[in-house]
């Protein structure tokens, strides 16, 4: 699933290759995909894009007063095409979930694509990007100016809840998904079981620093890559999340996993549980 330092690179690429363009095209073609109809899709031809900005984890394509606003979930991406076919895409059972196609310059455009059967993709037409409820939803950015210790203590302040689900948590923090909330704890030397309302001062302070860093770093080793080396980088960067079985790149002992119904975590028995494993299962016994 696409997390904040990816998002922010697709941000960056598509602010260098789309802002100044004007929209010839939209094909629309997973309607499941479509959570707005007026306006439309079809509105936003003949128009400019001039800005291209992230919320959380969704990308805000500005043209005038319009906004395409897009949530990749977990199978979604953006694919750039210098030359994109002549002939029209038709609807079908494929990945291809919309396209938009540029007048200049000609035959370029990009592709947003959905793998799998689990179709959880969302593009907005909005003239305000609050009008999306995920968007309306979303707490502060962990990567902005204004996100400093005092926030991210107060955000935390009463949370019962372990702290592995709160940096999950788009209303508390937005960006933040099941890969990077694995690598800040990590990072932090944390069980991802703790209750974020028991965390120390000094756990805190720990835990705020990591968060940038973690998120920074990966930032800008996206940077300047061509989207279809995105996800590799991701991977090749996680230091925990999706590499059960192997040795743990601080201490040496081996990386375990706990599944849920829809996910799983990562983490290292040494480095963030007192060695102890955590049980395999949902309600696993928190480990202080």
């Amino acid at each position: 699933m696409p997390e904040l330092p990816e998002i922010e690179a697709l941000r960056g690429f598509l602010a260098d290759h789309v802002v100044g363009r004007t929209v010839e095209r939209v094909y629309p073609l997973a309607v499941n995909a479509l959570k707005t109809y007026q306006p439309g899709v079809a509105d936003l031809e003949g128009r400019a894009f001039d800005a291209v900005a992230r919320h959380g984890k969704f990308l805000d394509l500005a043209a005038g007063d319009l906004h395409l606003v897009m949530h990749l979930a977990r199978a979604g991406w953006v694919r750039w095409n210098d030359h994109l076919p002549d002939v029209p895409p038709r609807p079908g059972k494929g990945p291809l979930a919309l396209r938009v196609r540029l007048v200049e310059p000609a035959g370029a455009g990009f592709d947003v694509t959905e793998a799998g059967t689990q179709k959880r993709l969302a593009v907005y037409v909005v003239r305000d990007p609050a009008e999306v409820p995920g968007v309306a939803r979303l707490g502060p950015d962990p990567l902005a100016a204004d996100f400093t210790p005092e926030v991210f203590a107060g955000l935390l302040a009463g949370e019962r809840r372990q702290i592995k689900g709160v940096l999950r948590d788009q209303s508390v923090i937005a960006g933040i998904g099941n890969a990077y909330s694995d690598e800040i704890l990590h990072a932090a030397k944390m069980s991802p079981y703790k209750l974020a309302a028991k965390l120390s001062g000094q756990e805190l302070a720990l835990l705020y620093d990591v968060t940038g860093t973690t998120l920074r770093d990966a930032v800008e080793r996206s940077r300047g890559l061509p989207l279809r080396d995105l996800k590799a980088e991701k991977k090749s960067g996680l230091r925990v999340h999706g590499r059960k079985g192997e040795p743990c790149p601080v201490c040496g002992d081996t990386i375990r996993e706990v599944s849920f119904s829809d996910s799983a975590l990562n983490y290292c028995p040494t480095c963030q549980t007192g060695g102890k494993p955590l049980a395999d299962r949902r309600m696993s016994r928190l480990l202080k």
